[in-house]
C-alpha cells in the first residue's frame, strides 16, 4: 500500500468518525422518539427503536398542536425569504450599478450592522411593534426581518463579478434596470439566490426569543416555542413525545437542504458558479 493510498485511507477513516460524532445526536433522538417514558429511562440506555413510535408522532403532532406550529412557521419562514431574497437583489443592483453619494459608506455601514447582536434591538424592536399595534400578530414575526445585510453583501459581490460588457450590451438593447435585473441577472444568480433563501429559511424557522416575546396567542406560535410548550407544565416530561417532536420539526429544514444544497455550496464559490 503506498503512502497517498495509506493517507486517503486515514482521511476517509476520520472523515466517517466525524459524520458518525456529528450524527449521534440526531440517532440518539430518533431512537428515544420511538419509545415510552419507561424505556427512555431504562438503563443501561436502549438506543433501538422502542414501542411508541406511533403513539409518540401522533401525541406530538395533535395533542401539542405542533402541526399547527409548523405550519406558522412555514408561512413565516416563506414570506421572509422571499421578500428578504427580492429586497437583497434591489439593494446589490443599487450598490454595484447605480452612482450615488456615498454609496460606498452606506456599503460599509450594511456591512457594521453585522457586527451588531441581535439581542441587544429586541427592546427597541418591541416598543416599536407595539406602538404600531402589531403586537401578537404575524407582521410583527415577519417585517422586522425583511432587510438582511448578508444578503445584501452576497449579491453586492455577486453582481460584481458579471462583467461590465453585459451591462452595456443590455443598455444598448434599451433595458432598463428592473428588466436587467429579471432577463440577466436573476438566471444568472440561482445559486446565489439558491443559498440566501437557504440561509433565510432556516434561520426563521430556528427563530425562539422573538416568537415567544410578542406572540401571546398559541394560534400564532411558531415551531421552536412549541417544542418548549412540550416540557413546561407537566409533573414528568414525557421525552419520547418531546423527541418526536423534535424530529418533525427538523424535517423541514432538512428537506429544504437536501433540495438546495448544491446552490448553497456553489453560492460560496466566489463567483465561481456555472
Amino acid at each position: 500500500m503506498s503512502r497517498r493510498t495509506r493517507l486517503d485511507l486515514l482521511t476517509h477513516i476520520a472523515l466517517i468518525i466525524t459524520c458518525i460524532i456529528v450524527l449521534a445526536p440526531v440517532l440518539f433522538a430518533l431512537a428515544k422518539s420511538t419509545q415510552t417514558r419507561a424505556e427512555v429511562f431504562r438503563f443501561p440506555p436502549q438506543l433501538t427503536p422502542g414501542t411508541a413510535l406511533l403513539d409518540n408522532y401522533r401525541t406530538a403532532w395533535n395533542a401539542f398542536s405542533l402541526g399547527q406550529y409548523m405550519v406558522n412557521s412555514t408561512y413565516i419562514a416563506i414570506a421572509v425569504t422571499v421578500a428578504k431574497t427580492a429586497l437583497s437583489m434591489l439593494a446589490g443592483l443599487a450598490l454595484v450599478y447605480f452612482a450615488f453619494p456615498l454609496k460606498d459608506y452606506i456599503f460599509y455601514f450594511i456591512l457594521f450592522t453585522l457586527m451588531m447582536p441581535t439581542h441587544i434591538l429586541i427592546i427597541a424592536l418591541f416598543d416599536l411593534v407595539s406602538d404600531l399595534g402589531w403586537g401578537n400578530s404575524y407582521p410583527a414575526l415577519i417585517v422586522p426581518f425583511l432587510a438582511s445585510a448578508t444578503g445584501v453583501f452576497l449579491f453586492r459581490q455577486h453582481f460584481s463579478s458579471i462583467p461590465s460588457d453585459m451591462v452595456d450590451a443590455a443598455r444598448a438593447d434599451g433595458a432598463g434596470p428592473l428588466r436587467f435585473l429579471w432577463s440577466i441577472l436573476i438566471p444568472m444568480s440561482w445559486n446565489t439566490i439558491g443559498a440566501l433563501a437557504l440561509i433565510q429559511l432556516i434561520y426563521m424557522w430556528n427563530q425562539y426569543l422573538w416568537p415567544l416575546i410578542i406572540i401571546r396567542e398559541d394560534a400564532r406560535q411558531v415551531v421552536q416555542v412549541g417544542l418548549r410548550g412540550m416540557t413546561a407544565g407537566q409533573d414528568t416530561t414525557n421525552w419520547g413525545v418531546v423527541m418526536a417532536g423534535a424530529v418533525l420539526a427538523m424535517l423541514p429544514p432538512m428537506v429544504v437542504f437536501i433540495l438546495l444544497h448544491r446552490q448553497f455550496t456553489r453560492g460560496f464559490a466566489l463567483g465561481q458558479e456555472k
